[in-house]
């Protein structure tokens, strides 16, 4: 059974309308600490719950790996999901979270969708057929100046247990470009790269659910999508995502 963007996009879509619900009510949402670096609110939960067992009862054939509630089923082929991205964000009532859900088949990245339903902005791709905001084709910037560049990046909840804490990192490229965003979404700010509204992002330390549908939005979007020594492929420990033109300019920095 194969599954189409608009599919997928009405299944995404009710997801968003679960979490605005918590998020129009946040003064009765439970808000908690899965670790001490991590957030978790009752939203999390509901919005993963229902994806679960929607994706899965409707297509079968395809495991499932939550941030909330892990592996189970088919890995091969599987839907990767991060019910919120941008928890803390979502908790404190501001706008930039994201539902991000990515269909990974034989480790290749088949399909991706991140919604920010606060924005009421939806972005999607399919593999080798483009990416889409809201249903417009959707490209990479074409800033081919790293000084004039604007620039995103996240940091670790906490940063005091890691000795590459990011820090550094941001104060050399911070030194080096125009601008410089924190916006607390790693799937959001791959979809701004692929948006051409900033003209790459970096952070460490995240794993496969967090960037998943972004960074193929991205890539179909025409950015180049490494690790910190230009390596291509989704490396979550270590991605950079540029729109490919200032990407040798900015390498030396990582």
């Amino acid at each position: 059974m194969s599954i189409s963007l608009i599919e997928l996009e009405q299944v995404v879509r009710e997801a968003g309308t679960i979490a605005l619900t918590y998020f129009k009510d946040l003064k009765n949402v439970t808000i908690d600490k899965k670790s001490p670096r991590d957030f978790v609110t009752a939203a999390d939960v509901a919005v993963e719950a229902f994806l679960k067992q929607t994706l899965t009862e409707k297509y079968p054939e395809y495991g499932f790996w939550g941030e909330e509630s892990g592996k189970s089923a088919n890995q091969t082929n599987r839907w990767i999901v991060d019910p919120i991205d941008g928890t803390h964000s979502f908790s404190k009532g501001q706008y930039f979270w994201s539902i991000s859900v990515a269909l990974e088949m034989n480790h290749q990245l088949i399909m991706g969708a991140v919604y920010a339903p606060a924005l009421n902005d939806y972005y999607c791709a399919e593999q080798g057929k483009g990416a889409w905001k809201n249903g417009e084709s959707i490209h990479v910037s074409d800033e081919t100046s790293l000084a004039n560049s604007m620039i995103a990046t996240g940091f670790a909840c906490l940063r005091s247990y890691l000795t590459d804490n990011n820090l550094e990192r941001f104060g050399r490229v911070a030194q080096q470009t125009t601008g410089q965003r924190r916006f607390g979404s790693a799937a959001m700010d791959l979809c701004l790269v692929a948006d051409g509204q900033v003209d790459a992002f970096w952070e460490q330390e995240l794993n496969l659910y967090d960037v998943a549908a972004g960074a193929l939005i991205a890539r179909e979007a025409g950015a180049t999508v490494t690790d910190f020594q230009g390596n291509e492929g989704i490396f979550p420990k270590h991605i950079l995502a540029t729109n490919g033109k200032i990407l040798d300019q900015l390498l030396p920095l990582m």
